[in-house]
């Protein structure tokens, strides 16, 4: 009886210990990751051959401060900051949102990038994103061969972009002359019809065309065209929604745009300049204030849909207008 007391006594106690060591090391597998800090991974945009933009946003430093942060990249798929053959940027300190500058990059070649924050715990990561950038044949600029105008492009989310208002113009008229159904091209402050004098003035290399929307319809090149508005939305809700998305496409300083041209970043590199318009009263208007930019997108019959930013808001803002104003183009990849 006592054998059997002393056994059942060593068994409680053998339990006992299993059950400690099973909880302390469940604590432990459940406590130091939680340590480690929490974020995401900012798509990459602005794609070249050799360079991309991307980042993060560390949403929780888990009670130590964020020594380090930035994103790795590499051909695996899933980088470290350690990992043989990865890279990685050093973009600062601290919680909250980033930027990073990815270079160095191989041309038509798919990459996979991590955010990352390091703390006394250990280094947590962000979600993979993959991106490929672009050919190497110069397709980070693109020809017209209508007339020789060479275009700079831009990849932004799963669109590209030209990176420059277009400036095809088969033909040309002063603002006075207007119409809703017929296609008539302007350049701003030029009051002609002659082609070769209205190319020669620095409005048309800088800023481009205006197209009135009847125009507007079939002014892009082969295997690029206008974008409907669905495309513009498109493009505005990747950069954050309306309220932000202006600041990230404008130019930056006040070389074009009149001060105090709120939030411009251009950290997409569309470089939306201020071209003005032409309105339904035959005057040029608005030139160094605003863009507009019209979309494929007809309503009400007479309507269009377009897009506009403004020099004192980091806006993009989209309305419709009768189809006789005279707006900038941007043509969208097909």
């Amino acid at each position: 009886m006592k054998k059997k007391r002393i056994f059942l006594g060593f068994s409680f106690l053998f339990i006992g210990v299993c059950i400690f060591f099973v909880m302390s090391c469940d604590e432990d597998v459940e406590y130091r990751p939680g340590k480690i800090p929490i974020l995401t991974t900012t798509e990459v945009s602005n794609i070249t051959q050799t360079t991309a933009i991307s980042g993060g946003n560390i949403s929780n430093d888990k009670g130590s401060a964020v020594t380090a942060r930035g994103v790795c990249w590499g051909i695996d798929k899933n980088p470290t900051i350690n990992t043989l053959n990865s890279n990685k940027t050093d973009d600062g300190i601290d919680t909250g949102s980033f930027t990073s500058n990815i270079s160095g990059l191989e041309p038509n070649t798919t990459y996979y990038v991590r955010a990352y924050a390091t703390n006394s715990a250990g280094t947590g990561y962000g979600n993979t994103v993959s991106f490929k950038t672009l050919e190497d044949n110069n397709i980070n600029s693109f020809t017209d061969l209508r007339d020789g105008n060479v275009y700079k492009i831009v990849s932004i989310g799963n669109q590209v972009w030209m990176a420059e208002n277009l400036r095809y113009l088969p033909s040309v008229v002063g603002p006075e002359t207007g119409s809703e159904t017929a296609p008539y091209y302007y350049v701003y402050d030029y009051n002609g019809t002659n082609i070769t004098d209205a190319k020669t003035s620095s409005n048309y290399s800088t800023y481009g065309v205006l197209y009135n929307w009847q125009a507007s319809k079939t002014a892009c090149p082969e295997g690029w065209h206008l974008p409907t508005d669905a495309e513009w939305t498109e493009l505005i809700e990747f950069l954050g929604g309306e309220e932000v998305a202006g600041g990230k496409l404008k130019e930056t300083g006040t070389t074009h745009w009149i001060s105090p041209n709120t939030d411009a970043s251009n950290e997409t590199g569309f470089t939306a300049l201020p071209a003005g318009y032409r309105d339904n009263n035959g005057n040029f208007i608005h030139f160094g204030y605003n863009s507009y930019w019209w979309s494929a997108t007809e309503i009400y019959g007479d309507y269009a849909w377009y897009t506009y930013l403004h020099y004192n808001y980091s806006i993009a803002s989209r309305h419709t207008r009768s189809q006789e104003m005279g707006y900038s183009i941007r043509c969208i990849k097909d």
